[in-house]
C-alpha cells in the first residue's frame, strides 16, 4: 500500500493561486498512476486531474482546463496541482489518489479505479 498526504490547501481570494502537494510513502517502489479529486458540500466527488506514472500523459477536467496544471516528481514521490485563477466554485475538499499499474503511460479518471486515498485538504475561495 502507498500512503498519501495532501498539503497546500487554504483560504484564497478569487483570482488567486494555490499549489497542492501530495506526498506518497510506503510501497513507492511500485509504479502508480495518480489523480486529484474534489468534493464540495452536497456534491459528488469529481475528478479534477490525473497523471500517468511516467508523467507524460495528463488529464484535466473541462471545468479547470487552462487554470489547473497537474505534475509529479517521482524522485520525490510527490504529485502537484497548480491552481491559478481560482473561482468560488473551486471550493471543495481536494483529495489525491493512487493506483498501482503496469501501464506507465496511462492515467485514470474514475474514482473507482483508485485504491489509495489521502485524507484531503480544504480549499476555500472567497468572492
Amino acid at each position: 500500500q502507498v500512503q498519501l498526504v495532501e498539503s497546500g490547501g487554504g483560504l484564497v481570494q478569487a483570482g488567486g493561486s494555490l499549489r497542492l502537494s501530495c506526498a506518497a510513502s510506503g510501497r513507492t517502489s511500485n509504479k502508480y498512476a495518480m489523480g486529484w479529486f474534489r468534493q464540495a458540500p452536497g456534491k459528488e466527488r469529481e475528478s479534477v486531474a490525473a497523471i500517468s506514472w511516467s508523467g507524460t500523459a495528463t488529464y484535466v477536467a473541462d471545468s479547470v482546463k487552462g487554470r489547473f496544471t497537474i505534475s509529479r516528481d517521482n524522485s520525490k514521490n510527490t504529485m502537484y496541482l497548480q491552481m491559478n485563477m481560482l473561482k468560488p466554485e473551486d471550493t471543495a475538499v481536494y483529495y489525491c489518489a493512487a493506483k498501482y499499474t503496469s501501464f506507465v503511460y496511462t492515467y485514470y479518471t474514475p474514482s473507482y479505479e483508485y485504491t489509495n486515498w489521502g485524507p484531503g485538504t480544504q480549499v476555500t475561495v472567497s468572492s
